[in-house]
């Protein structure tokens, strides 16, 4: 009996050892209920919660808070206990000296800074900026983020559509070439006209294998965004991107340029930047001013051989002291002088800096309005080729069937209708990416 109720608990032990290794190696995404189909702004809720750059950005706005907090505290005056214990020998004592004596010493010291040059004043103003600069560093990296994602989400929807293409492009080959095969077993057709149809649906087929490898690929990238686990799946709804979508009227280059320079946080970070350049140079021209200290402690000591007692030695010896240090910088070894000309120069690199990201965001509004405008004009210009092409095929495949064309020009019409249908889909979605970015800069936010 004893003998089996030991093997019941080994089996317990063993089963819930197991459950929770289980459990320890379960990814973090694997606790969370993750959605059915993703969503562009599910896909961008989850980056906000798990990217990494993200985090990080936020732990280093959290660290800036802390000398914040520090630079605060300079105004209050700080409080030390310190003590000193020491042992003499005398090897030659003097008469009437003991060879040995033993001493300590006990203080309370306080100080506080009163004047300094206003550094103090200047630090806190500057580390308050700087957990602006901070802030928008991380409202930067969330844009980032909504961009990068943006990228992805609409690449893998022209990856899946450009599936569909290949599949019905490789439907229609597998049927022409089953009507090859026909007519080169009837005498109608030579063989080798029935092997260039033949390799054509081979071709065809393997576009099938290439567009889905692009399109697990593109899926990659995104869960790479949203640091998802290699287990989690991720299926995306059906969206159907309308002439309406695609034509809309853009809006004047100006008119986004204006409005990015009024909000993008990386503008605004170099703004403040500026701001902090100039009370660096107030904080290094603090070094030339003089510098006033109020100190006081409280002291007290022991020692051996007095004839005293422990505590009334620490009575007798009791004494307070106050007083005011004046500090005056004479000669630094240029410390000061290198200081603010430093902070100058950095408040001149802040300013160049600014120039090259307005420049920046001037060129980037600009590529994208005329990627949208030559994307609208590509996508009506492809519409009339692709009826144009889907005409051709049709009346050439009736003729196949008749056997009334040739290899070449079935082959012809049908390369002619694919490169239609890719052109038609790229220039589609090159669109929507190149409107909802001029979106973007616009702080309209981005939706799909």
């Amino acid at each position: 009996m004893k003998r089996q109720i030991n093997k019941k608990l080994l089996i317990t032990a063993v089963c819930a050892a197991s459950a929770v290794g289980a459990a320890m190696a379960q990814s973090p995404a694997d606790s969370i209920a993750l959605p059915r189909l993703w969503s562009y702004a599910e896909c961008v809720d989850y980056a906000k919660t798990h990217n990494i750059s993200l985090q990080q950005s936020m732990l280093t706005r959290e660290s800036g808070l802390q000398d914040l907090e520090a630079a605060k505290a300079q105004w209050f005056p700080s409080l030390n206990f310190s003590t000193s214990q020491g042992f003499t020998n005398y090897p030659r004592p003097a008469d009437g000296m003991k060879k040995n004596s033993y001493s300590g010493s006990y203080g309370l010291n306080a100080g506080w800074t009163i004047y300094n040059g206003g550094k103090r004043e200047n630090t806190i103003k500057r580390n308050e900026l700087s957990d602006e600069v901070n802030s928008l560093a991380v409202e930067a990296i969330h844009n980032n983020l909504e961009t990068e994602i943006l990228v992805c989400y609409l690449q893998i929807l022209y990856a899946r559509d450009a599936i569909s293409i290949a599949k019905q492009t490789c439907e229609v080959s597998r049927v022409q070439k089953e009507r090859a095969e026909q007519l080169m077993n009837s005498g109608r057709m030579s063989r080798v006209d029935y092997v260039q149809l033949e390799s054509q649906y081979l071709n065809d087929e393997y576009n099938v294998v290439s567009a889905e490898a692009s399109y697990n690929t593109r899926r990659l990238e995104l869960k790479k965004l949203l640091e998802l686990g290699i287990d989690a799946d991720m299926q995306f709804p059906e969206l159907n991107f309308d002439d309406t979508a695609v034509l809309q009227p853009l809006p004047a280059k100006a008119d986004v340029y204006a409005a990015a320079i009024a909000w993008l946080p990386e503008l605004r970070s170099l703004g403040i930047e500026g701001e902090m350049s100039d009370l660096d140079v107030k904080i290094a021209r603090a070094g030339y001013a003089p510098s006033i200290t109020l100190n006081g402690s409280v002291v007290t000591g022991n020692g051996s051989g007095t004839g005293f007692s422990f505590g009334d030695q620490l009575l007798n010896g009791l004494n307070e002291h106050i007083g005011v240090t004046l500090s005056i910088p004479i000669f630094d070894n240029k410390t000061n002088k290198t200081n603010v000309a430093k902070a100058k120069i950095e408040k001149l690199n802040t300013d160049l800096k600014l120039q090259s990201k307005l420049n920046d965001v001037a060129q980037s509004v600009e590529s994208y309005y005329i990627e949208a405008q030559n994307a609208q004009a590509k996508y009506v210009s492809g519409k009339k080729q692709l009826e144009s092409a889907q005409l051709t095929d049709e009346l050439t495949n009736e003729q196949f069937k008749l056997g009334l064309v040739n290899t070449l020009d079935l082959l012809s019409s049908h390369n002619t209708l694919l490169n239609a249908r890719q052109e038609l889909l790229q220039a589609k979605y090159m669109a929507i990416l190149n409107i909802k970015m001029l979106d973007f800069y616009q702080n309209k936010g981005i939706t799909l």
